[in-house]
This record gives structure tokens, C-alpha cells and sequence, in this order.
């Protein structure tokens, strides 16, 4: 059993060799605290599935060691899990004032609001957990109030990035300043955990403030109604919209529910506090169509988003030819069908389409090489932990840090338990770690019998066999036999024919318990549908027993 001895240990349960759903526990002296509780969303491999969290056994084993969890900022991938967790863990969470707000919205959604310690913390405030005495620093990033942690303790500093970049005009907040970012450099950094998402970008991800003149340029430009999708939780690039809109003489409309969470939650805690009068979805057509400009979600693909619904023409939002789509964001990696079949929907009614491939409309909220090697000479960390990325970009960013004289780095995965200190970075042992699912609202193991079936079902399909049995075990009429997913059309009267008999044919044969009955039958009828088909279908038995 891993307990922190008279060390530092660092130990990802989540967000490592992956990018989303991070989960980082930090280790001393017997207790631990852990730093964000993310998600990741669902995909093909995962059918009926939209969550994906990290499986917290481990450290749900030494709940009574865990002294709090810290939250650097509020998007899903660090924040998403919470709700989930937060009441059985039962320790005190810590945020910033807008990372806060966003978690109680979700804590109240799920009622547990008064059963969890949501704690709010100052911009560059401090907090004392047992031996971690932990500082909050502000950094840029794609959403407010991003802070990376400073976490110190008496084997050592960590600097803990969470999600960041460098910007001098963010628009919305004031992240640290180079002299800062070195001051705390000078105060010694044994260790940096540090995001690799944007490691083999040469080029900065450039500032929030530089993506204004493009967009107004294209909605100035647009003939008729201007739709622009980004990313929800963007408050920067929301105020950007509002003065780009308000500059073009067009009335603002908000579409999507997440626009409106983030909104609320932003003025709750005093930023977009300038926002031009907005008119309601169902509104807009009371304007005339170069009058208005909608930001609506779904710049993913995502079906049940508001831009999906547009480009359906199933949303009180409606398009015509000549109208302008704005895509103010950046395809994430694997969401690229999703997103190509909205940008079809489109292309089929001829609306005009704007992407950060053709105009200055988008900027990455993360570091690219010369930002991360600007972070190096600022902090000067004695070791390099890459996290959030993949293993392709936490082993480029583990050389690219070596390579700028960084004394030692680790390339670590979900699991690996790495002791920073004393006589670190050193792998000491390795935990089991895992996924969770949301499937409806019951929360499953990624790689239990459910899951296993669904994939099953969706790969092969499935066929429904039933027989009676008589008293004397006699079969009683024909076999039952349905199909579902099975590729046979225009010639199933035959094919049921074939599997009926090869079902009669098992019974006459039977000898021995319903056990053997069963299994006998569900082989005799897969030979048959493999032989037709080429796959090895599920086939489910039931055999009813008459007196």
C-alpha cells in the first residue's frame, strides 16, 4: 500500500498519456491532496456514453488522507468529475471565485450542494493543508481565472501549471508577469508538472486580444445573419463577440445553454459586466437578418448543440443562403466527422463558412514551444513532469526541456508513483488506475460487462433464439428466432429457415442439464449465421419449461 513516507510523491490518476480527465495527487508525510477532478467526453469506443471520469479507488482507500482537493480553473476536463465524487470523498474543495460558481452550479444541479465544502479562494490567494502550504497564481489561458499552483512543502516547491499560456492582452484578467513568474523561480522550484498539449506547435498561441480585428472584419463584411460558435466556457472571446457585435451595428443573441451558464456565472462574480442588451432566440427574426449576431455552442460537431440544430434547420435560430457561420475555435482531435457533418449541413443550403484556417479567428489556450521555454528560464525547475498529453507529447516536451537545460524530467503515466523527493524524480511502484462511465445516471466500470456487451452488440449484432420444452422435454412448436443487426435482408426467410432447424436439430440431440441445452443451441444457430454472414453474432437463449 503506497502511504507518503518522509517524501514527496506525485501520482496522476488521470491526464496522463491522455488529454482530459485530470486527476493529480501530491503525497507527504501521510496525507495527500489532490489537484483538479476532470472528465473526458465519449467517443465510438464508448457507445452511449457522453462521460468519462477516472477511477478514484485508490485514493477513495485513504479518503481519510486526502486533506482537500484544488481546483485550477474551470473547464470540464478539470472540473467535470466533481459532482460525482466531491460528497462521497467528503473533503473541502478550493477554487477561485469563478471556478467556484461554475462548480456549485453543477453541484446544485445535482442537489448535493449543502452536503460538499466548496471553499472560494482569493485571485492569488493561499492555503494551508496539513504540509502543503499551497499559493494561486494566475495564469493565462482560454477561460477565467486559470491559476497555477505553487505548491510547498518541506521536501520541496512544486510549480503545477494546470492549463496555461502566455498573453499580455487576455482581454478579461491579469495573469503573472514575467518578473512574478522569475521571482518565484528565484524562490527555488524542485519540480515543474507542467501541460504538454501544444508542445510541437514552433509558433506562440498568440494573444485573445489579436483575434478581434478578424472577426470584425468578417461580420462588418457578412450580407446577412452572422452565426459565430466557440468554445462556452471562453469569457475572454465572449466580451471580444460582444464588442465585435455592438462595433458592427448588430444586435447579440446567446444560443446554447452552456453560453448562458457561462455568462451568468461570469457576471456573478464581476467580469462581462459590459455586454451590449441581448435578444432571446426566439426574437431574432424580428430583426432584420444584417442586424444580428448569434453566438451559439456546438463549434464541435456536437449533435445536440445549438449549431447542429441551426445547420438541421430544427432551431428557432434559422439560416438562409448567404448567410455567414463563424467558427471561433480549433477542431478538437477526434471530433473532426462530428464537425465536418455540420460544415456539410451547411455547405448543402449554401451558407458561407469562416474557419481559424482561413482568417485570424481563433487562438489556442495553450502553450507553444517558445512560450514553455520562456516558462523554463522564468521558474527553473530542477525537474520536468510533463502531464496533460498524450505520450507523444509528454515524451517531446520530457527532450525539449532536457534540451534547454533542465536538469532531470520523468516521463510518467496514469499509475506510476514517482517520489520528486528525496533523490528524485525516481518511478517507486505503480497503482491500479482506471476509467469510470456516466451511462444515464449510473456510474459503471469503462471495462465491465455492460460496456463489453454494447460494443459487442454494435460489432456483431444479435439474435433472439426461444424454445419450449414439454414435460418430457420434447420440443413444443418451432424455435422463436428475431434478428437485430444482422446483415441479412433479402434472404432471411431462408436463413430462418436454416436456423430453426439446426435449433430443432440441438434439442433432438440434447443430452444432459438446460445448461448444456443452452449452450448447445447458441452454437448451433452461430455456425449458421457465421456461415452466412462471416461474424460470430451474440446469440441469446431462453427455453421455456412447460408442465
Amino acid at each position: 500500500m503506497t502511504t507518503p513516507k518522509n517524501e514527496l510523491l506525485f501520482l496522476a490518476l488521470g491526464g496522463s498519456d491522455e488529454i482530459g480527465m485530470n486527476a493529480n495527487l501530491y503525497g507527504c508525510q501521510g496525507k495527500w491532496i489532490m489537484v483538479d477532478l476532470g472528465v473526458t467526453f465519449g467517443h465510438e469506443d464508448y457507445p452511449g456514453i457522453d462521460l468519462i471520469m477516472p477511477d478514484l479507488e485508490f485514493i477513495e482507500d485513504r479518503k481519510a488522507d486526502l486533506l482537500g482537493i484544488i481546483l485550477t480553473h474551470g473547464h470540464e476536463d478539470h472540473i467535470g468529475a466533481v459532482p460525482y465524487f466531491a460528497a462521497d470523498l467528503g473533503v473541502p474543495l478550493y477554487a477561485t471565485p469563478f471556478t467556484a460558481a461554475l462548480i456549485k452550479g453543477k453541484l446544485d444541479e445535482q442537489g448535493i450542494a449543502d452536503e460538499v465544502d466548496l471553499n472560494i479562494v482569493p485571485m492569488e490567494g493561499q492555503i494551508n493543508l496539513g504540509p502543503f502550504d499551497i499559493r494561486f497564481v494566475p495564469l493565462a489561458h482560454s477561460i477565467l481565472e486559470m491559476s497555477a499552483l505553487v505548491i510547498d512543502t518541506p521536501f520541496g516547491k512544486v510549480f503545477h501549471t494546470g492549463d496555461w499560456k502566455l498573453d499580455e492582452t487576455p482581454v478579461i484578467g491579469t495573469p503573472a508577469s514575467a518578473e512574478q513568474l522569475t521571482a518565484i523561480g528565484d524562490e527555488g522550484i524542485l519540480a515543474m508538472v507542467c501541460d504538454s498539449t501544444n508542445v510541437f506547435n514552433d509558433k506562440a498561441s498568440g494573444s485573445e486580444a489579436s483575434v478581434h480585428s478578424d472577426l470584425l472584419k468578417h461580420v462588418t463584411e457578412a450580407r446577412g445573419r452572422v452565426v459565430v460558435t466557440t468554445f462556452a466556457s471562453n469569457s475572454a472571446r465572449l466580451q471580444t463577440l460582444a464588442d465585435v457585435a455592438r462595433e458592427a451595428g448588430r444586435k447579440l443573441c446567446f444560443a446554447g445553454r452552456s453560453l448562458h451558464k457561462i455568462v451568468e456565472a461570469s457576471q456573478s462574480t464581476g467580469y462581462l459586466k459590459n455586454l451590449p442588451e441581448t435578444v432571446d432566440m426566439e426574437a431574432v427574426d424580428a430583426f432584420p437578418r444584417n442586424q444580428v449576431m448569434v453566438v451559439a455552442t456546438g463549434g464541435q460537431g456536437e449533435a445536440r448543440a445549438a449549431l447542429a440544430r441551426i445547420a438541421e434547420g430544427n432551431h428557432p435560430v434559422k439560416l438562409e443562403e448567404g448567410d455567414t457561420v463563424i467558427f471561433s475555435s480549433k477542431q478538437i482531435p477526434g471530433n473532426e466527422m462530428a464537425i465536418g457533418h455540420v460544415m456539410n449541413q451547411l455547405a448543402r443550403r449554401n451558407i458561407i463558412m469562416v474557419t481559424e484556417k482561413q482568417a485570424h479567428v481563433h487562438v489556442s489556450g495553450h502553450p507553444g514551444r517558445n512560450e514553455l521555454a520562456k516558462l523554463y528560464e522564468w521558474v527553473r525547475p530542477e525537474i520536468l513532469v510533463p502531464v496533460h498529453g498524450e505520450r507523444r507529447h509528454m515524451a517531446e516536451q520530457a527532450r525539449f526541456g532536457q534540451s534547454l537545460g533542465i536538469p532531470k524530467t520523468i516521463v510518467q503515466s496514469n499509475g506510476d508513483v514517482i517520489r520528486l523527493a528525496p533523490k528524485g524524480p525516481e518511478q517507486i511502484g505503480n497503482e491500479r488506475t482506471g476509467r469510470l462511465v456516466l451511462d444515464g445516471d449510473t456510474i459503471i466500470a469503462s471495462d465491465g460487462e455492460t460496456l463489453t456487451q454494447r460494443r459487442r452488440l454494435s460489432w456483431y449484432g444479435i439474435i433472439n433464439v426461444a424454445v419450449a420444452l414439454d414435460g418430457d422435454n420434447n420440443l413444443l412448436g418451432d424455435p422463436v428466432i428475431r434478428l437485430h443487426g444482422i446483415p441479412i435482408e433479402a434472404e432471411i426467410d431462408d436463413f430462418l429457415d436454416e436456423a430453426s432447424s439446426a435449433a430443432e436439430k440441438a434439442v433432438r440431440d440434447w443430452r444432459g442439464d438446460l445448461g448444456d441445452l443452452r449452450e448447445n443451441l447458441r452454437l448451433a444457430v452461430r455456425r449458421v449465421a457465421t456461415s452466412w454472414t462471416g461474424k460470430k453474432p451474440i446469440v441469446d437463449v431462453l427455453i421455456v419449461e412447460t408442465a
